[in-house]
């Protein structure tokens, strides 16, 4: 009974519910970055690694429902999008919990500290990403608003100019990760080149986060164009 009443609360009475529901938990994990980098620039390797906890919890407990969903979603001929679509976004989706439990695992398990000016734009970089992967999420939140208007008239406007915004927002990730790395590539032959390997790593990380939010985006414009 439990377990069904635990189901009945992800999936509640829309067949997108659990897709929103997922993507949230996503947002909380992406969102963690900012504090995990504020305290690595702070050299505070007791907080980086609670955050690191954090994130890891939160990106078990996405992986947990994925897997759930995956399981239980409806399969229905009447279903309002197709099965396989929805599918493809909860994919999409669980990348960019994947990459920031990634990103937090290197940050903690090589104890790196990214140089001052390097530093400051890493954060600047990663809280874009996440103001990135915000828009996505409002995007997603969408679509029980697209059903029922048949994805017609002013919900599917209002959803094209969310999806312009992510592209822009996208956009600015890009810039801010060209000065980051020229930031990085100022110092770097200062710096021990293991970790000048794995800081870059960390940083193309962070802009496939972004990537994969817009992704996310991408996917709801397919479904606007059935």
């Amino acid at each position: 009974m439990a377990s069904k009443n635990y189901l009945s609360g992800i999936f509640g009475p829309s067949p997108v519910a659990p897709l929103q529901s997922h993507m949230r938990l996503v947002d909380q994990c992406v969102s963690k970055l900012v504090d995990l980098f504020e305290n690595m620039a702070k050299g505070d390797d007791a907080a980086v690694e609670k955050v690191y906890h954090e994130i890891a919890a939160l990106e078990q407990k996405a992986d947990d429902q994925k897997h759930l969903l995956r399981e239980h979603l409806p399969s229905g001929l009447f279903m309002p999008i197709d099965r396989q679509d929805l599918l493809d976004s909860l994919r999409v989706q669980d990348l960019l919990a994947n990459r920031a439990r990634d990103i937090a695992g290197i940050v903690v398990g090589r104890k790196l500290q990214f140089p001052k000016n390097a530093s400051t734009r890493a954060i600047e970089l990663v809280k874009a990403t996440v103001v990135t992967c915000h828009q996505a999420l409002k995007v997603v939140n969408e679509l029980d608003e697209l059903i029922e208007t048949g994805f017609r008239g002013h919900a599917v406007r209002v959803v094209e100019g969310m999806l312009v915004e992510l592209d822009n927002l996208e956009s600015e990730t890009d810039r801010i990760q060209v000065e980051l790395r020229n930031a990085l590539f100022e110092v770097e032959k200062d710096l021990y080149p293991v970790d000048v390997m794995f800081m870059y790593r960390i940083i193309e990380s962070i802009a496939e986060i972004a990537d994969d939010a817009e992704r996310v985006g991408r996917r709801f414009q397919i479904m606007l164009s059935k």
